[in-house]
């Protein structure tokens, strides 16, 4: 008898949760032993049960987030691979999962065949990056000089969101200088010299979320 891989599915839509359901316990290696609607009930799950891989989705309702989740479920020794499956697909969420422990990286438009074959790969402990998302983390390496730092990342994602330096530099526990700064590189980087020219240049790049 096949030996089992056992998941977890962590996102808050029940429709998504029942087709991914579906197309995972087709397969006969697959079994779906948990569901999570939220990330804190996911950290808790992937402790209590025996699980492979979790299905990990980025965004959430109120309170902890997917890369959180990822995070504290990755630190654990001996925890499951954690396979993020999300709608985004900006530099930003790409980096912060990676960073946070994510084995692979997923779109929710993969075909059910690409799931199907990374999170078997996720299962035996290798990459499963989506082939877009490995070309964009390629991409980052070849030209570092022009790729935004994590931190820049979160400069201009709360510029997008309308913030001022002073309430940035509250947010982020920095010097309202260092602020500034951080927006002189992204400024050079993106070619720009406006914070409206920076968050365009950055959603139109999918470098930030639109």
């Amino acid at each position: 008898m096949t030996e089992q891989i056992r998941l977890l599915m962590a996102d808050d839509h029940p429709v998504v949760r029942a087709g991914l359901r579906a197309v995972l316990e087709a397969e006969p290696d697959l079994v779906v032993i948990a569901e999570a609607a939220t990330a804190e009930q996911a950290v808790a799950l992937a402790a209590q049960e025996t699980v492979d891989v979790v299905l990990m989705d980025l965004q959430f309702g109120d309170g902890m987030g997917g890369v959180q989740a990822t995070a504290a479920i990755t630190a654990r020794e001996g925890g499951p691979r954690v396979l993020v499956l999300t709608t985004y697909d900006t530099d930003a969420d790409i980096l912060a999962a990676i960073e946070a422990g994510a084995t692979g990286y997923l779109l929710k438009d993969a075909p059910p065949e690409e799931l199907l074959a990374a999170v078997r790969t996720a299962a035996a402990g290798q990459s499963a990056l989506a082939p877009a998302i490995a070309h964009r983390l390629i991409d980052r390496m070849r030209t570092p000089g022009t790729a935004l730092s994590r931190r820049e990342t979160e400069v201009l994602e709360l510029v997008a969101a309308g913030l001022s330096n002073a309430q940035i530099s509250k947010e982020l526990y920095l010097s309202q200088a260092t602020v500034k700064s951080h927006l002189v590189h992204i400024y050079a980087k993106l070619g720009v010299d406006s914070r409206t020219a920076a968050v365009a240049a950055a959603k139109a790049g999918g470098l930030i979320r639109r």
